[in-house]
């Protein structure tokens, strides 16, 4: 299923576990009385404060050209920042819409994505049962004016802006159909848009329910509690499935609920620790869960992060779920807000956190880089055993290991430049074969044939796809070192060779990768009939990892002897 995502090549980490706890002192107070070292860094706080402030004044009153100061002192923040760890970032005032989206998933517009293109903004993906949808709108139409405002050479940020607003106020698209001469009007009603983060769920196996979570935010483990009940109560399910593959994190508390619902009610989920002691917290389960018995597995891969460990975690501690997929991305760092002046904030790390056996996941550690800025990652020699309820062994450091590691198919590079083309190669062709049909079968039922792929490949090849591959990017620098070294000299045949063997060949890798690209294509020709809950019913017909999840639930043997070694011990 994940080799469809691609959310690992595209490499859009969206791990931000964000405390709720807003602002607090950032003066520690923890140094013993008669130290310096606070009066020290205080001094040396505002000695460079002033530096900056007077090389500031200086280069807007004598640089050559004319200065945009606020560019440059944003370049200049996020610099700062980006030295201490990819989570900590200063968000500004027309940014905090974003940040409260990611928190709560809502805001106030049409529900669609849109993206830039040639100029213009076109819609890439209406959300099912939101005005865009309902109005008619489709992936591939061009927005021309929103109300009287032309908008056909605007930045898609500004379309942004234009397009959300006040819930129930009313707005009228224009836009461009492709294919199509005549312009479309669509009027419409903004309302607030909810992104569900329960995607899909249904029932798998010999009544195996799943559940797919693809982000945490404050209503998040309402969502799964209402799925479970309505897979428990209307089709009788016996085990479940919490698929957190690709969930790159969200709210922390949303983690803590989730693993609420299915443990006791004062059980120890994580603690927090960091270098303001004042701020470190320890969270519980508070609530009566809804199942504390039903066998359970929780599916997790390398894009799972940050709340999404949390929770496969801590189930994985309390040896309350079997853990099925591949090892996590390995964040145990969390951020908190604060205020800034003029209505901004930082989010800033502030703790790390370890789960009920007392481990910490994180991966990197970025408080020692290396001498070129780079960071590395903990080898598994370093790290260390600690141990689950029930006894079974488990490291920290690295992320979460499953129970039952399923090794993932690699998608081949191609995939990437397909998915992110800037010429909407494979997007306008997903666009003109939906046009042609008007209704496919049902999303786990819907197969792209062969003969459809053959048309693709002709597709693509009249409209000489480009694409680069990392290797031939890495021998050109390669070669570029070895020759201002003196390495190549007059027999460059090793490199001619090399770059021969590395040349993209189109035709070639159509048909080497083509069971991949089909999945691709199959994937997003299913999105647009039955938006992002077909997507995933379709990428999971042929998941190996979802397989081996039900396999073993079905083998309760194999399952409870995984979570409690001494039952196969005592067993004779």
């Amino acid at each position: 299923m994940r080799q469809i995502k691609l959310s690992f090549l595209l490499a859009v980490f969206c791990v931000c576990n964000m405390s709720a706890q807003g602002n607090v002192a950032v003066d520690t107070g923890l140094q013993p009385t008669g130290s310096n070292k606070n009066d020290d860094n205080r001094f040396e706080v505002s000695k460079q404060l002033d530096i900056f402030n007077a090389l500031i004044k200086e280069v807007e009153m004598f640089y050559v050209d004319s200065v945009d100061i606020q560019k440059v002192m944003r370049r200049g923040i996020d610099a700062i920042l980006k030295g201490l760890d990819p989570y900590t970032e200063y968000i500004p005032e027309n940014e905090m819409a974003d940040l409260k989206f990611l928190t709560t998933g809502e805001y106030g517009g049409i529900g669609a994505y849109i993206r830039s293109r040639e100029g213009g903004t076109v819609i890439t993906e209406p959300f099912e049962g939101m005005p865009a949808a309902i109005a008619g709108l489709k992936a591939g139409d061009r927005i021309l004016a929103i109300d009287t405002v032309d908008v056909s050479g605007m930045p898609s940020d500004g379309v942004s802006l234009l397009l959300k607003g006040v819930p129930n106020t009313k707005m009228t698209l224009t836009v461009q159909r492709p294919g199509e001469k005549k312009l479309r009007k669509f009027d419409m009603v903004r309302k607030q848009v909810i992104v569900n983060q329960v995607v899909y769920y249904g029932v798998y196996g010999n009544n195996t329910g799943y559940i797919y979570l693809k982000g945490f935010t404050d209503k998040s483990a309402q969502e799964v509690k209402a799925a479970f009940e309505d897979l428990k109560k209307n089709y009788q399910i016996e085990s479940l499935i919490l698929d957190l593959r690709d969930n790159g994190g969200g709210i922390l508390e949303g983690a803590v609920q989730i693993v609420n619902l299915f443990v006791p009610k004062g059980k120890e989920v994580l603690t927090m620790k960091g270098k303001a002691r004042q701020w470190d917290r320890t969270y519980r389960t508070y609530n009566e869960p809804i199942d504390t018995l039903m066998p359970m597995v929780t599916l997790i891969n390398g894009m799972s992060a940050s709340a999404s460990e949390i929770v496969s975690g801590a189930l994985q501690d309390m040896d309350r779920a079997a853990l099925v997929g591949q090892r996590s991305f390995g964040k145990g760092l969390v951020q908190s807000t604060r205020n800034l002046p003029y209505d901004g904030k930082l989010k800033v790390t502030t703790n790390k956190y370890y789960i009920p056996s007392g481990r910490c996941i994180q991966q990197l550690d970025y408080s020692h880089r290396n001498t070129d800025g780079s960071v590395a990652a903990i080898p598994d020699s370093l790290t260390s055993v600690f141990y689950t309820e029930n006894g079974r062994s488990v490291r920290d450091g690295g992320g979460i290991r499953p129970d039952f590691e399923v090794e993932e198919e690699m998608a081949p590079t191609m995939l990437y430049y397909l998915y992110t083309d800037r010429d909407y190669i494979l997007f306008d062709y997903i666009t003109e074969w939906v046009s042609k049909h008007k209704t496919i079968p049902p999303a786990d039922e819907f197969e792209y044939s062969d003969e459809d792929y053959e048309a693709f490949k002709k597709y693509m090849i009249e409209k000489n796809f480009e694409y680069d591959w990392q290797s031939e990017k890495a021998l050109k620098a390669l070669k570029e070192v070895a020759q201002m070294e003196g390495f190549v000299g007059d027999d460059a045949t090793l490199f001619a060779s090399l770059e021969e063997k590395l040349k993209p060949n189109l035709q070639y890798d159509l048909e080497r990768y083509g069971k991949s690209i089909k999945r691709l294509i199959s994937s997003e020709i299913v999105k647009r009939y039955y938006y992002q809950r077909g997507e995933i019913q379709q990428n999971l017909k042929d998941d190996e990892t979802l397989r081996k999840a039900v396999e073993v639930l079905q083998n309760r043997e194999l399952y409870n002897e995984t979570l409690n070694p001494s039952l196969a011990k005592n067993t004779f």
